[in-house]
């Protein structure tokens, strides 16, 4: 073989590939796109070479993707290629949340979408703002005062579980001195609104979950660091404990209760309140 010869097969590979992947990133469009599409797809399979799927990045993906598999559920039968019908259908175009939505509600036949923007920019909260609190200096407990409660911290070192109830549904998120026996299953426990004293509920847990893990300490890893897929997973399996109502776009129920973000113990609730009258100043009249 010459050298040539060698060369003009490696060129013709890189073609190959280069039509492979030019496919799956090709838009479709009813007129001509979406069948010269096919007809380099059947071409790509009599040499050997599987295409992978199409793009759309514009027009109604709606109706856009009802209507691309549909012509590769009809291909697949005419020609007798049956992974014609396994063909990848990606969405994109500026997609959100909301976008994606309305495409279900219109039954579309899209198998993934790619989402730029709006995953690397929230638009509702373009910016998170994170603020470190001290809650305790060589044991002992520290408090924040601010006229605005919901800046006031709550001190002390803490544990936090989830109580879920009988249906597997989560309840509330309870925290806990660490010094308070964990709640446990069947036993009553009284969860109180950090400030707000006529906010309060019994709960009896049908199961508890500890929250409170400990990954990094004294400047070292403690414990083997999860996967990027176990996070997934459990993030998976934490959004299937919550109801529906939580869950839904429109109006969602607040989660544990409408309490707070957070429920305190009653033990917790008094060792707060009697650390804020202790440092809260008593002003003057005259």
């Amino acid at each position: 073989m010459t050298s040539r010869h060698s060369f003009d097969r490696v060129e013709r590979s890189i073609f190959l590939h280069f039509l492979r992947v030019m496919i799956l990133t090709y838009t479709p469009t009813q007129q001509s796109g979406l069948l010269n599409f096919c007809a380099v797809a059947l071409a790509l399979n009599d040499l050997g070479y599987q295409a992978v799927g199409i793009r759309i990045d514009s027009g109604d993906l709606a109706y856009l993707s009802c209507l691309a598999r549909e012509t590769f559920e009809r291909v697949a039968e005419r020609f007798k290629v049956q992974w014609f019908n396994k063909l990848t259908i990606v969405a994109s175009n500026d997609i959100n949340e909301e976008t994606i939505l309305s495409l279900n509600e219109q039954g579309h036949k899209i198998d993934c979408f790619g989402i730029g923007t709006h995953l690397v920019t929230c638009q509702r909260q373009p910016a998170l703002g994170c603020v470190y609190k001290l809650v305790e200096i060589n044991g002992q407990p520290r408090i924040k005062l601010s006229q605005d409660v919901e800046k006031v911290t709550m001190p002390g070192h803490k544990n936090a579980y989830r109580l879920y109830s009988s249906d597997g549904h989560a309840l509330i998120d309870l925290l806990q001195k660490v010094s308070e026996t964990p709640p446990e299953v069947g036993q009553k426990v009284l969860c109180r609104h950090p400030f707000q004293e006529s906010k309060r509920a019994y709960v009896i847990p049908s199961r508890v979950e500890p929250l409170y893990k400990i990954y990094w300490q004294n400047g070292k890893i403690t414990q083997k660091l999860p996967t990027l897929e176990l996070v997934r997973e459990k993030v998976q399996k934490s959004l299937k404990t919550l109801r529906n109502d939580h869950k839904r776009t429109l109006n969602p129920t607040p989660y544990k209760f409408a309490i707070s973000q957070v429920s305190v113990s009653d033990n917790l609730y008094n060792f707060i309140h009697d650390l804020w009258l202790q440092n809260a100043p008593i002003g003057e009249l005259s």
